[in-house]
């Protein structure tokens, strides 16, 4: 409200496939639109159906019922061709707000490059055309180098699961990355994560360095987990558990690459986008080298992969997860849930089951 008084542009996005860099370089803040909440969804499903994954009913449901500030306040809507579902939920959203959707390829070879880079000069070129203003390359090289700096920043701070024993929490590592990404001053987010990294870090080498630990260590991957946080990771944690790494959208997998500071702006941010280990790439088998890759970095005994209901790429994609992680001889759990609390004994039930094998 503040920014928007102050004359900011604000631009919603949806997915770490937008490159937000082209947004800082208008001058614009974006502001996460994914909802994390089922109040919205009786709402959203009087126009989607009800078997659609919550992310996506919950976020229509929000701009359908006009309780997301975010939302509300933002000038224009960026979404991204990432699933079916929210493909389709965009043409919907478009009758509420201007929703500016980037068609993202769904391969990583030069035809879906090309296309990419053509798709983030679009975009540019979409925000010149709706705030009437004009974005030069050297404004976004300025973008890339601040956002690169953050990245690094936040990836410092989620690498603290790698320490043994864990000196924070999963739920603490998720819950800051999530809500920092609210804080639209992008120097002050940095100095933010920079001291907590800092803090944990020192209480690490004061109380924990050197120590030993009963508490099985957890990698969690699959879908967005904040609308199910509490329900899975705080209860596992709770349970016995440290939850010490995240291949998630709000984990590490956007900020394991940097983006080439070295290489022409439209070719860099493309490059880096397109690598993004989502699973809507067919094929997407860097996600499983890079699972592979977590479990020996941090360290892991057990990964517990969260499926949203109708989420069918990464519902698919389990397949090939299960088996990379039970060749690294550790156990593997899917759960397939919403947003509801339904499930949440059920979850707790198969949550106990599998630290009991650890134990």
């Amino acid at each position: 409200k503040e920014l928007k008084e102050n004359g900011a542009r604000v631009v919603g996005v949806f997915c770490s496939f937008v490159p937000v860099e082209i947004l800082m370089a208008g001058g614009a803040v974006n502001a996460s639109l994914c909802a994390s909440s089922e109040q919205p969804i009786p709402a959203a499903e009087t126009k989607l159906p009800r078997n659609l994954c919550p992310l996506i009913k919950a976020s229509y449901g929000f701009a359908l019922t006009d309780t997301c500030p975010y939302f509300y306040f933002a000038d224009l809507i960026v979404g991204e061709t990432t699933c079916d579902g929210k493909k389709k939920m965009f043409e919907l959203m478009n009758e509420l707000k201007e929703t500016y959707v980037m068609q993202l390829p769904a391969q990583r070879n030069e035809r879906g490059l090309d296309l990419w880079k053509k798709e983030i000069i679009a975009l540019k070129e979409k925000l010149e055309d709706f705030y009437g203003i004009q974005i030069t390359e050297e404004d976004i090289k300025k973008a890339i180098q601040l956002k690169n700096r953050e990245r690094k920043a936040m990836l410092k701070f989620m690498e603290l699961g790698k320490l043994y024993p864990s000196p924070i929490s999963g739920y603490e590592i998720s819950t800051v990355a999530d809500s920092l990404g609210f804080n639209f001053d992008m120097e002050d987010r940095i100095r933010l994560v920079e001291k907590r990294t800092e803090e944990v870090l020192k209480d690490w080498e004061e109380n924990y360095k050197g120590k030993t630990s009963k508490r099985p260590r957890l990698l969690i991957t699959g879908c967005p987990n904040g609308g199910v946080r509490d329900k899975i990771i705080k209860t596992v944690e709770e349970m016995g558990a440290d939850v010490v790494a995240f291949d998630s959208c709000s984990g590490t997998r956007e900020k394991v690459e940097q983006v080439d500071e070295t290489m022409p702006v439209f070719d860099a941010l493309a490059k880096k986008y397109l690598n993004i280990n989502c699973s809507v790439m067919s094929p997407n088998d860097s996600r499983q080298g890079y699972i592979k890759e977590m479990i020996h970095d941090y360290q892991v005994d057990g990964v517990v992969e969260i499926i949203l209901q109708s989420c069918h790429t990464y519902n698919i994609e389990a397949h090939f997860v299960k088996r990379t992680v039970e060749a690294e001889g550790i156990p593997y759990l899917m759960i397939e849930t919403d947003y509801s609390k339904s499930d949440q004994g059920q979850i707790a039930t198969r949550l106990e089951a599998l630290l009991e094998t650890l134990s």
